[in-house]
């Protein structure tokens, strides 16, 4: 009986852990999605340990629109046949 190592299986499966060129593409179709996200996500940090600001408030207001305006692109964007699928 033959053991095999996890590097063994890992190696067996070797071209498969890439990602294809239609993956990346969908990742690139998405990556403003995904920024304006992070953003998002930037501007609710600060005020979990202090009490939120007048600035903190519009930050975060804007941050939502770019959350927003960025999901109804790609949807837009899928719905019309675009190359984010």
């Amino acid at each position: 009986m033959t053991q095999i190592t996890v590097a063994d299986a890992a190696l067996a499966f070797a071209p498969w852990l890439e990602s294809t060129a239609a993956e990346l593409d969908a990742i690139d179709a998405e990556m403003p999605l995904i920024t304006a996200q992070m953003d998002l996500l930037d501007a609710y940090l600060p005020v979990f340990d202090r009490p939120v600001t007048e600035l903190d408030e519009r930050r975060i207001r804007r941050a939502r629109r770019r959350v927003l305006a960025a999901r109804r692109a790609l949807a837009n964007r899928l719905n019309t046949g675009g190359e984010a699928a």
